[in-house]
């Protein structure tokens, strides 16, 4: 995409790839929220004495306000193209995490107790904002890329970015052991400053936005975007997009779609440590490459999964990932193996992560003319998943004992079932309209 300014017309930065990479940078850093307690859980239960659900409450607290925040802000970036509400999302996350290191600091081991249980939701909510910048960047990134290319660059975003809560289930228990456990909110604090400076020197919003931002009128700004290669613009402001979005019907199903896949990847992120722990009685590092695994190979493989969806279609790569989490979630329900799970958690991890990047693939086909809304209401409501999941697991532990760990596991098999049935509405509907307007279904 052209950057440099035609006689008469006004420079833009960046290129669709540089903003891909800034926005990455930007998610990965703020994404690694999904994290501050998963690894950590073992510690907090051991000195508070922490009963399964509120073990499941509190692990589960950060993706309360990273679900319901990629809402508003995922909407705000069709009024600014993003980078604003980035910055902001991170600057809290950095508070939040503060507030932990600094409850660690004055009360750990010693003196956190049941009473302080409330302050260390309130802090991990907070440090949950970073998680909402998903749908920013998912704005952002869209209004770079042609619909052809939406596939790959919305999986690569969202694959590549997703990879730091593995990453950091794999880092802050190797901190702890050498440094203890404040130790590792204060590299978490660093390592959120330094992904806020990458952002800022690295982030750049379409050219339509900087173009309004430089004075042009708006149809002038999408006259010139649209010759740089822009095909996506916003409605006018945030509230109308998400009203327009949600007038949608298409935008529910999807919605469904991405609780179950993105929320439950959430939820599994952050919980999978203590099944392995506690159903399994793997060792706290066994749990933990257990639980990084998942959470990689769940992530990377968003990035094939969106070229497969270029290719072929959202709704076909959809059916194919939900009947294989299906699967995977059964051999976790029901087979009580440790191999057999394990290759369980493989199914889930791929079904997944194919499915999260088959969505998005969606969102522009079924809501052209609000992306931002429709990005923020599935991006944000899906991660809902990833707050309301962990509870219900831990309330199967406390209805069954140690067999609830794995009898949880049929959460999953239910929402598959539900979320093939979802799949195959779209697929009707998409047919049916095709029908009777003449023109061939848009699968691609």
């Amino acid at each position: 995409m052209a950057t440099q300014a035609a006689s008469g017309q006004q420079a833009t930065a960046g290129t669709p790839n540089k903003a891909l990479f800034g926005a990455t940078v930007g998610f990965f850093i703020g994404f690694g929220a999904v994290s501050l307690f998963g690894p950590t859980a073992a510690n907090f239960i051991e000195v508070m004495k922490l009963s399964p659900g509120q073990v499941g409450f509190l692990v589960s607290i950060p993706m309360l306000t990273g679900s319901l925040l990629r809402i508003p802000f995922g909407a705000w970036v069709d009024n600014n193209g993003g980078k604003l509400p980035f910055l902001i999302l991170l600057i809290l996350s950095v508070f939040g995490i503060a507030g932990l290191w600094w409850m660690l600091l004055s009360y750990y081991p010693d003196h956190l107790t049941q009473a302080h249980y409330p302050l260390l939701l309130f802090f991990g909510a907070l440090g949950g904002c970073g998680i909402a910048t998903f749908s920013v960047g998912i704005g952002q990134v869209s209004y770079w890329f042609p619909k052809k290319e939406q596939g790959w660059s919305l999986g690569a975003y969202a694959g590549l970015g997703n990879t730091s809560p593995g990453l950091v289930a794999l880092m802050l228990p190797a901190i702890i052991a050498f440094w203890g456990l404040w130790a590792a909110y204060l590299v978490s604090i660093a390592i959120v400053i330094v992904g806020i400076v990458l952002y800022l020197v690295l982030g750049h919003d379409g050219p339509y936005f900087q173009l309004r931002r430089g004075g042009a009128s708006r149809e002038a700004a999408r006259e010139q975007a649209a010759q740089q290669g822009q095909e996506l613009f916003p409605q006018d402001n945030a509230f109308k997009t998400l009203v327009e979005a949600a007038k949608q019907w298409q935008t529910w199903p999807l919605v469904g779609l991405y609780f179950t896949t993105f929320g439950g990847f959430l939820a599994l992120t952050a919980w999978l440590t203590i099944y392995w722990q506690t159903y399994f009685h793997t060792s706290q590092w066994t749990a933990v490459i257990l639980t990084a695994g998942f959470s990689l190979l769940s992530s990377l493989i968003r990035v094939p999964g969106g070229i497969w969806a270029d290719k072929t279609s959202g709704e076909q790569v959809a059916l194919i990932s939900l009947t294989t989490l299906l699967v995977g979630a059964a051999f976790m329900t029901f087979s009580g193996v440790f191999a057999l799970s394990i290759v369980g958690e493989i199914l889930v991890a791929v079904g997944m992560g194919v499915n999260n990047a088959a969505v998005f693939n969606m969102v522009p086909k079924y809501v052209p003319k609000a992306v931002g809304g429709a990005s923020g209401w599935v991006g944000g409501l899906g991660a809902v998943g990833g707050f309301a999941v962990p509870p219900l697991l831990g309330q199967f532990a406390e209805w069954f004992g140690a067999a609830g760990y794995a009898w949880g596991f049929v959460v999953y098999v239910g929402l598959a079932v539900l979320c093939l049935a979802l799949t195959g509405l779209l697929m009707w509907a998409l047919r049916r309209e095709s029908l009777a307007t003449g023109a061939p279904a848009a699968t691609t």
